[in-house]
């Protein structure tokens, strides 16, 4: 089972799926991409979710999910569905149903589309607690999950309504989890178990969604999915996601990275940018992920690879040579135009033909053109050379006996090439693609290096042109955030060469240590899990991320999980080092680990109960 053998990795194409009818709108197929968003408002409070639904539509947003957790919430959908009707609008309406298997009936009959959750449809969600299952009770929960799925379908069919199965990492079941583990391969399994009773009863109007908060787990899941699906003979259209990506820089970047690595190898249908944000906010994140990853169409030819030395569905990273700090074990480096005078601060300056440089710092080494190197009279230990061919590389007398950088197209990487520079010890590839399709011709790239066994480093380069922040975050982030789940990269190098100058070269910097971190190669910074909100939601989630974030942000290597409820949180959170999650109206449950440390804290108390916590358990820094 190939991840190879069911899409093209040279040459963007869609993948072709089977076409689900929303009500008025089409997923999969030919159809463009759908972009859509969810509600944050109680499902019971009609005016406020028609407001917020509208929000939504009027930025570009094409189905408007809702959460429906009982009953009451399910039939009132009829209300919001006639006021978006009201105002002029055809949008489809999607409940989301998480527990309780009668909700989904009584919503099924009243808007276009319901999603599922299969950890929690009838299954009991992991609590983490080993539970073993004999075979025989292992096909008895099966059974009973068609029992109950069955009279979902047959509303489904009578009233032409869709169905999503909406796989979370953070909500697996029990049975699952006993067998599979926390693994994508048991995310894939628990969609495939409902896809089984979905064709058996002949009920094909079925989107499938695979979601995590970690980037590499949603995209390996779906490339399993996929190749799983193939392999069944199955052909679902995806809805792509990353759960609980957070806001602002690290949310925008997260989602980039996950979506935007699958979208560029022609997977997903239909997408929601998940933001700790007023909903509407996601809707042009989406649609400039859209745009951006499915302009690449009619890219240059990439030369193709017959050996594929990639694991698509695990991380292994592609062995190299230790340089200086480059490559081994070394966590990937960041090379920065000018220097930042941030927190976080890149260890390499390119400088061009400077001769003289003035450092703020010491934590950075510069890299000056080959040219200014050899004509320097004094070898400052703290500069390196960038050499701009092969050429001048391997006939130069002088090169660096500490580190020479080596700039070199995708093209260039051919065997003749390589055979030049394969043993060299103090070099490192700086590789930069002019493809739109940049990700592919990179990573085909590497491939070649790969299968000559070339262990030379190699630092991912981008070229932009951008005035806007947020465009050259989602750009780089889906660039180049697949390479590095891939295993593949020893460094960034971000560069922008916008004729206004309007972005900040700290804020350059932020981009790419932000894409490590979103990649989950290098953690620089504290990371925050929270989720975007939605009816269930226990507090004013944005307030106290941001509260949160205030206090703790100084804390780097961290990871914090902030969630609404409990359907995600606390799987969601399983690699957190702590969580903050709504138990009931008012109070809040605060986690080490996966560990409940202190139950149903009053909400007023919660963030300084919080900090407490990390005192206590010897991780906080004043």
């Amino acid at each position: 089972m190939k991840f190879e053998k069911h899409i093209n990795l040279f040459k963007y194409s869609r993948l072709k799926t089977h076409v689900v009818e929303v009500g008025t709108k089409k997923i999969g197929g030919d159809n463009p991409i759908l972009v859509q968003s969810m509600t944050s408002t109680n499902t019971l409070n009609t005016d406020e979710t028609i407001n917020q639904s509208l929000r939504i539509i009027n930025v570009g947003g094409e189905l408007v999910r809702c959460t429906t957790q009982g009953v009451k919430e399910a039939e009132n959908l009829k209300n919001i569905k006639n006021g978006i009707r009201e105002a002029g609008f055809d949008i489809p309406l999607c409940a989301d149903v998480h527990f309780n298997p009668k909700v989904a009936l009584a919503a099924a009959e009243l808007v276009e589309k319901v999603r599922i959750n299969p950890g929690n449809f009838s299954d009991k969600r992991a609590d983490f607690t080993n539970i073993e299952f004999t075979e025989k009770e292992y096909q008895t929960k099966l059974k009973k999950i068609e029992e109950k799925l069955i009279p979902l379908l047959e509303i489904c069919k009578k009233n032409n309504t869709a169905l999503r199965i909406g796989v979370n990492h953070g909500s697996l079941s029990n049975r699952i989890m006993s067998r599979y583990g926390d693994t994508p391969k048991g995310m894939v399994e628990s969609a495939m178990e409902f896809l089984r009773i979905c064709i058996n009863h002949d009920f094909l109007n079925v989107v499938v969604s695979l979601k995590s908060s970690n980037t590499r787990v949603m995209v390996q899941s779906n490339r399993l999915m996929l190749a799983k699906m193939i392999g069944e003979e199955m052909n679902f259209p995806f809805h792509l996601g990353v759960t609980e990506a957070g806001d602002g820089e690290d949310g925008r970047i997260k989602s980039a990275v996950g979506i935007g690595t699958l979208l560029a190898d022609g997977i997903g249908d239909t997408i929601r940018v998940s933001l700790t944000e007023p909903s509407e906010n996601e809707i042009p994140v989406a649609k400039k992920l859209v745009e951006y990853c499915t302009q690449r169409i009619e890219h240059k030819k990439i030369n193709e690879e017959d050996s594929i030395p990639i694991d698509f569905f695990e991380y292994n990273k592609r062995k190299t040579k230790s340089t200086l700090n480059i490559g081994g074990d070394n966590y990937p480096v960041v090379i920065s135009n000018k220097e930042a005078s941030g927190e976080l601060i890149p260890e390499f300056i390119y400088v061009g033909d400077k001769f003289i440089v003035e450092s703020k710092n010491q934590k950075s080494i510069f890299i000056i053109d080959e040219e200014a190197w050899d004509q320097q009279i004094f070898i400052d230990e703290n500069i390196v050379p960038l050499f701009k061919s092969i050429n001048d590389f391997y006939l130069s007398d002088n090169k660096s006996e500490k580190l020479n950088f080596l700039r070199i197209s995708c093209e260039e990487i051919n065997n003749e090439n390589i055979l030049k520079i394969k043993n060299q010890n103090k070099l490192v590839l700086i590789l930069d693609s002019q493809n739109i399709n940049g990700n592919a011709d990179q990573r085909a790239a590497f491939m070649r290096l790969m299968n000559v066994n070339c262990e030379i480093p190699v630092i991912i380069k981008r070229s932009y042109k951008e005035n806007n922040l947020e465009d050259l975050q989602l750009k780089s982030a889906s660039d180049v955030g697949g390479l590095f789940l891939d295993g593949l990269g020893d460094g960034i190098w971000i560069e922008n060469r916008q004729a206004k100058g309007e972005i900040d070269d700290q804020d350059i910097a932020n981009t790419s240590f932000g894409v490590l971190q979103a990649s989950r190669v290098r953690t620089s910074k504290t990371e925050y899990i929270s989720c975007p909100g939605c009816g269930r939601t226990l507090f004013d989630l944005q307030k106290v991320t941001q509260e949160i974030r205030t206090r703790t942000t100084h804390l780097k290597n961290l990871k914090i999980g902030i969630m609404g409820c409990i359907v995600n949180g606390p799987g969601e959170m399983v690699d957190a080092d702590y969580g903050y999650v709504g138990a009931t109206a008012g109070e809040i449950t605060l986690y080490k680990n996966k560990e409940v440390i202190k139950k149903n804290i009053p909400a007023e108390n919660a963030v300084d109960e919080l900090i407490q916590l990390i005192k206590d358990k010897g991780d906080w820094i004043d």
